[in-house]
């Protein structure tokens, strides 16, 4: 099964609740408290966002934690790279040398196109899609043919 950390998942329900805070300073426990996760779990996450620059946070009395860009501009691929790293599906996506069994696999080129379109597909998706509800902007194609119902025997 292909998934996303609980880190990465708690960053996109974090940076979601900052982007209803209309680029208000938020502090790290109202955040806490308003997405119900653990005061540590979100300083965590809250500074490796910091670190990849899509929050800003700002010391003092009335300190806490801020978007760094507008919700349009924020991609959900760099959300995901901020706390995942680099988007590879499989390790020789990221680069040669990393799977002791390249030398006999022709599928390194495949896997990496594939990692390429999830990519840009979460790119092409921002913070903003991700908040608004059934945003017809996030939409599963498919082009297979419709499975049959099955009839009790």
């Amino acid at each position: 099964m292909l998934r996303i950390s609980k880190l990465t998942d708690y960053a996109t329900v974090l940076m979601a609740a900052l982007a209803r805070h209309n680029n208000q300073c938020v502090p790290a426990s109202q955040l806490a408290e308003q997405t119900r996760l653990e005061v540590p779990t979100v300083a965590k996450v809250l500074k490796t966002l910091g670190r990849s620059g899509l929050v800003t946070s700002i010391r003092g009395v009335n300190g806490g934690y801020r978007l760094n860009a507008a919700v349009d501009d924020i991609s959900v691929a760099a959300i995901v790279r901020a706390m995942e790293g680099p988007i590879a599906l499989t390790e020789c996506g990221l680069e040669s040398g990393l799977c002791s069994h390249e030398s006999n696999c022709h599928l390194r080129g495949n896997w990496q196109r594939i990692g390429l379109a999830v990519e840009e597909a979460l790119e092409q998706l921002s913070l903003a899609d991700l908040i608004r509800p059934n945003s017809p902007r996030i939409t599963i194609r498919t082009d297979a043919a419709p499975v049959a119902e099955s009839k009790p025997i």
